[in-house]
């Protein structure tokens, strides 16, 4: 069994209880590196060096490539030169999608600032060599998961979860459904010919690890909880990957949220009070889940990479089935669990009914994948709006009927080899896909209510500022536009404020539930403080 290993708040026992541990309620969070290239000019411009430009005016703001916004996100610049969005702490699965979506419009704003940067220094480098061409740089910045060099970067979600839940139950009851919900949220890729369900299953290679750098797992156990660490840890799943779709955002978050509930529910049933930690409490026996463990997990996610929903799997106990009946099972699980617990949940998600509103979605889109009604489902998955726009071009191309064409896309059985100049066009339709920067395609289905959009315009350009509610995310935006206001010096991280001058005050914020200044009193008085020197510095100047 993989070691987890204490993040540094373990030391701080005098932390308050949450008094949030024994009920559903989680925080939600997602975590989207981007790609980025250049197109458009006449020599070659690194991704790092645009990279650099993009983050120019946050460092002349922030003094850092490392930063928080007002709406409560982290902003930052990865390893590898990919541009990061941190989303804020979310009580709801739509209020992180909405939090998302401001990532997207952030990260946009900044691309197109850039590019008009580049665009100048190409037309002073043109003047000065006497150059009379036009180019136009165009940054591509891309919410995917893979590059054109092989190379890969992530979307990671998090969840609050029970410190009480063994290790042991993720692996087993947890990674099968993480596996398997693909069928439904996997982005999508066209490479080496082939199309397939996701853009990570290629590179992931272990299943449960606390290495971030030497291999890539499905779910990183290292324990950093950004909560109280005697009563939760975060659970960071980095299978996923980065949607276009915000039904499936939204619902890798929803259903993963109920399947984490009735793990949950049985843990806290089987709880050994002498020993309630996640490292020496037992595995639970009675989760209608504790059954489905896979032999080969890896061997599974690759599996269900290419042959979708139909892919056959093995659990551990040796009984194949599809990865759309292990599915239905997980989904029969928590219909089963929400007839007595249906209230619990949907206070957790601070709407009534919402329980079974997701698993109702979940249930419909099951049925739409038994069919295999690719249509139907191209409103609402990546991929498969992937495969229907991939097929109708494929068709054309070639001369084909649509069958002819999803056949050879799918590399099934006596399909032709797709010519390599079509390959090319559909890698080209890949990457502009997700585009968020400059792309088209996804953009034209959205615009002719081809892909089901649900969160406005409006609600995005609001959440730029504006931190989900309910959170702690919420003191930090406050805390975060004051000290701007006054002009100070000041840090923020998930756990903490600090005003650096000119005097040093730290404030600690262990529950991330709490979203009242009220309930922080040494916070209140730093507002009340930095309230009174803003209004002086504004006075100054």
């Amino acid at each position: 069994m993989p070691q987890l290993h204490d993040s540094t708040s373990r030391s701080n026992t005098d932390a308050q209880l949450s008094a949030h541990e024994y009920s559903f309620d989680r925080i939600f969070g997602l975590e989207t590196e981007y790609g980025l290239s250049v197109t458009g000019t006449d020599h070659a411009i690194e991704a790092g060096a645009v990279a650099v430009t993009m983050f120019r005016p946050v460092v002349e703001h922030a003094r850092s490539t490392n930063t928080y916004e007002p709406n409560g996100a982290r902003l930052y610049l990865d390893v590898g030169s990919h541009p990061e969005y941190a989303t804020a702490e979310a009580r709801s699965p739509f209020d992180a999608l909405v939090n998302d979506a401001a990532g997207e419009q952030i990260m946009r704003s900044m691309a197109l600032t850039a590019q008009q940067q580049l665009r100048k220094q190409e037309q002073r480098h043109q003047a000065s060599t006497a150059q009379t061409n036009s180019s136009q740089a165009l940054i591509h910045l891309f919410k995917n998961n893979a590059d054109s060099a092989g190379h890969s970067f992530g979307c990671h979600e998090n969840y609050l979860i029970r410190r009480f839940v063994h290790l042991q139950d993720i692996t087993n009851q947890l990674l099968p459904f993480l596996i398997t919900r693909q069928i439904m949220t996997g982005a999508g890729r066209f490479a080496d010919g082939h199309f397939r369900i996701t853009q990570r299953a290629t590179f992931v290679d272990e299943t449960v690890s606390s290495a971030t750098t030497r291999s890539r797992p499905m779910v990183n156990t290292r324990d950093e909880p950004h909560a109280n660490p005697e009563q939760f840890r975060r659970l960071h799943v980095i299978i996923g990957d980065s949607n276009r779709s915000q039904w499936a955002t939204r619902m890798k978050l929803a259903m993963t949220h109920l399947v984490l509930c009735v793990i949950e529910h049985y843990a806290r049933l089987e709880q050994q009070p002498a020993s309630p930690t996640f490292i020496e409490s037992q595995p639970s026996s009675t989760s209608p889940f504790a059954s489905f463990a896979l032999a080969d997990p890896v061997a599974a996610n690759h599996a269900i990479d290419e042959f979708g929903a139909h892919a056959v799997i093995t659990l551990a106990t040796g009984e194949q089935l599809t990865a759309l009946e292990l599915q239905q099972r997980y989904l029969a699980g928590c219909q089963q669990f929400l007839t007595e617990f249906s209230t619990h949940v949907d206070r957790s998600l601070g709407e009534a009914g919402a329980a079974q509103h997701i698993a109702d979605e979940w249930q419909s889109s099951l049925e739409l994948l038994s069919r295999d009604d690719f249509e139907s489902l191209a409103h609402t998955m990546d991929w498969a709006a992937k495969l229907q726009l991939y097929s109708r071009l494929v068709s054309r191309m070639l001369q084909i009927n649509l069958e002819q064409a999803q056949q050879m896309l799918l590399g099934r059985e006596n399909a032709q080899q797709l010519p390599n100049a079509v390959s090319a066009r559909l890698a080209q339709l890949d990457l502009d896909y997700h585009d968020i920067a400059n792309g088209q395609v996804f953009e034209s289905l959205v615009r002719h209510g081809y892909v089901r959009q649900e969160v406005t315009q409006q609600q995005a350009e609001q959440a730029v500022s504006t931190p989900p509610s309910h959170t702690r995310a919420v003191l930090r935006g406050q805390f975060i536009q004051a000290a701007e206001q006054a002009g100070v010096r000041f840090t923020c991280d998930w756990t903490s404020l600090e005003v650096l001058e000119p005097h040093k005050v730290s404030i600690q914020l262990l529950d991330p539930f709490v979203s009242s200044a009220a309930e922080v009193p040494q916070l209140t008085q730093v507002l009340d403080d930095l309230v009174q020197r803003a209004t002086q510095f504004r006075a100054s100047h």
